[in-house]
């Protein structure tokens, strides 16, 4: 069996390490409403239970006054007063919302408005994590996506803080994410880990395993790296059509690795594995 490892390397990252697009987990989390936004739950009590991230769903209506500044907030950044927007989530976060937490750690993380600050993006997203929601609730969104990020960081640290690359960290952060949740990027940041574990049979079903569960629900990096793997071991057909789709459908930032495994599977392939691949991917994007 050939090593993984080369490929890995390509793999793209978003600008802020382990961080989903904002624009993502919004559209997949977030009610279709414009204003759901201040339909969140407010802060409770942390959870009890020994597992990071989850605890009793939290009360449904928060005060009316966080109302008030959420949807103030959300008004702002859609006119583009983006430092508006900032104080109104400032003061909805400091009373424990966790969609106003985890909007104001994208604007850090990403320099949205406001000076980009890794350090403060990440307490963000560790209070979002220890204040925890319940697997399946409104929130629950928020802490995936929270867990995801401070998997990115521990990944590759942040220098000058006290936050220091921890890699076995990181796995556990993923891990959580991935079984508790059923976060798409954490189960392809697993596979990438087993990938990297080693070459053996056990580490490429496992990995097969957590590109397989993230590709099903749209991950386009993980149905690249499952198709990789089927034209690696000889499912070529398969392989190729999968690697096309995602293609397709991938974000910016992983095109050029995506494309690259694609274009040398495209190249090994001969005319009718390549014909028959074209229609299999266009039956999958079909089902999207």
């Amino acid at each position: 069996m050939m090593s993984m490892g080369f490929e890995l390397t390509r793999i793209g990252r978003s600008a802020a390490p382990g961080i989903v697009s904002a624009s993502v987990l919004l559209a997949a989390a977030w009610p279709s409403s414009a204003l759901a936004f201040d339909q969140q739950s407010s802060a409770g009590a942390s959870g009890g239970g020994a597992t990071l991230g989850i605890t009793s769903a939290r009360p449904e209506e928060p005060k009316a006054s966080i109302q008030m500044r959420l949807r103030f907030g959300l008004q702002a950044y859609k006119r583009g007063k983006k430092d508006e927007a900032f104080e109104a989530y400032r003061d909805a976060a400091d009373q424990g919302h966790s969609g106003a937490q985890w909007k104001l750690a994208h604007m850090y993380a990403a320099g949205d408005g406001v000076a980009e600050n890794d350090y403060e993006a990440f307490k963000l997203f560790e209070q979002i994590v220890t204040e925890g929601a319940a697997p399946g609730s409104r929130d629950s969104a928020f802490v995936a996506n929270a867990l995801v990020s401070l998997a990115g960081y521990f990944n590759s640290g942040i220098p000058g803080t006290p936050v220091q690359a921890n890699p076995e960290r990181a796995r556990d952060l993923y891990w959580q994410a991935a079984t508790t949740f059923g976060e798409p990027h954490a189960q392809f940041e697993l596979g990438r880990m087993f990938l990297a574990s080693g070459d053996s049979l056990n580490n490429t079903r496992q990995a097969a395993k957590w590109f397989n569960q993230a590709s099903e629900k749209g991950h386009a990096g993980a149905q690249a790296m499952l198709g990789h793997l089927h034209f690696k071991h000889g499912r070529r057909v398969v392989g190729l059509s999968m690697l096309t789709a995602a293609l397709q459908t991938a974000a910016p930032h992983d095109r050029d690795w995506i494309r690259t495994l694609q274009e040398e599977a495209f190249a090994v392939a001969d005319e009718a594995e390549r014909r028959t691949a074209i229609v299999r991917a266009e039956e999958l994007l079909a089902q999207r």
